[in-house]
């Protein structure tokens, strides 16, 4: 079913997808700052950490400290990824809005990323998915390599249409779509977006695209397209697998919002606001980013054009004068 509205829900995913591959720690005060920040730019949703293990993933190590000091916006939910139930039960202690539970679609990069099996992973959704009623946590599930794998190749739609039902059938409310190592094009896209708002239309689904070739913003249009409707994205284009060989960072969400408002979107976000964080980033990571909208600035921006041609008519004479 191809939604006809036009508002578009941005999910921020830098502080845990784009802090978790950097190669020095982010200081815990520095991204509590820079989320606190982030909560007040209009933003649907901050994926502020993951519990995971700090031995997997030392960046994240103060994920408890992070969720516990963050001031929580209204209208702004705030999520975690969480790999296995120790880290839900980790995220629930926080009192997290939402959990985001990842797993692979293809069973070697599964392994690699989770050292668990599909099967495995299913078994801990489960027992999440339970844990959460109680508490009214809301659950997604995350598809990683659902448009690709970098050791199987190209993942087949029925595979990922039976992981969808899967998550389903285990009490899941959302389902995000991932191409962790940016290899889907927007035809491929489009294909999947509509199969699986087809299939199941009261669903929340979200795409998660990666920039890693280049076509990133043009897989987020072809989503568009087929009615997706939420979108994650990582501020300055930070982010990138450290299970996935050669993943570059997600879309860049100032890139995106400002894509989507170009176009007539509601994004419901305050772009001036979102691109002057974004040009701090460069100073808190050490190091450049690839996002551009920061750098040159929206397309609607003016500067200040060349003088009128009779004003420089003294100068012009003065340099005959001069018979320079």
């Amino acid at each position: 079913m191809q939604s006809t509205s036009n508002r578009v829900y941005i999910n921020e995913v830098a502080p845990r997808d784009g802090f978790q591959g950097e190669s020095v720690f982010i200081p815990t005060a520095e991204k509590v700052a820079l989320i606190d920040r982030l909560s007040t730019t209009g933003l649907a949703k901050i994926e502020v950490t993951s519990f995971t293990s700090p031995k997997a993933i030392p960046n994240l190590r103060d994920a408890e400290e992070v969720m516990c000091q963050i001031r929580r916006a209204p209208g702004v939910r705030y999520t975690a990824l969480v790999p296995n139930v120790k880290g839900f039960e980790r995220a629930r202690a926080c009192q997290v809005d939402e959990v985001n539970f990842v797993m692979s679609a293809s069973e070697s990069h599964n392994y690699a990323n989770l050292r668990m099996s599909c099967e495995q992973s299913l078994a801990q959704l489960a027992e999440i998915s339970h844990g959460a009623r109680p508490s009214s946590i809301f659950v997604n599930a995350s598809l990683s390599t659902a448009f690709g794998c970098p050791f199987e190749g190209r993942i087949h739609e029925d595979r990922v249409f039976a992981f969808v039902q899967s998550f389903l059938d285990r009490g899941v409310q959302g389902v995000t779509l991932c191409d962790t190592t940016g290899v889907a094009d927007p035809r491929q896209v489009q294909r999947l977006c509509e199969a699986v708002l087809k299939r199941w239309p009261a669903v929340r689904f979200t795409v998660h695209f990666h920039n890693t070739r280049a076509m990133g913003l043009c897989n987020v249009l072809s989503a568009l397209n087929a009615g997706m409707r939420h979108i994650d994205a990582s501020l300055g284009g930070l982010g990138g697998c450290p299970y996935a060989p050669g993943a570059s960072g997600n879309v860049c969400t100032e890139d995106v919002v400002h894509m989507l408002q170009q176009m007539g979107y509601d994004t419901g976000v305050n772009l001036e606001h979102l691109i002057a964080i974004a040009q701090h980033l460069p100073a808190l990571v050490g190091h450049e980013v690839p996002g551009q909208v920061a750098k040159a600035g929206p397309a609607d921006r003016r500067f200040l054009g060349p003088a009128p041609i009779h004003l420089l008519d003294p100068v012009l004479d003065w340099l005959d004068r001069c018979d320079v």
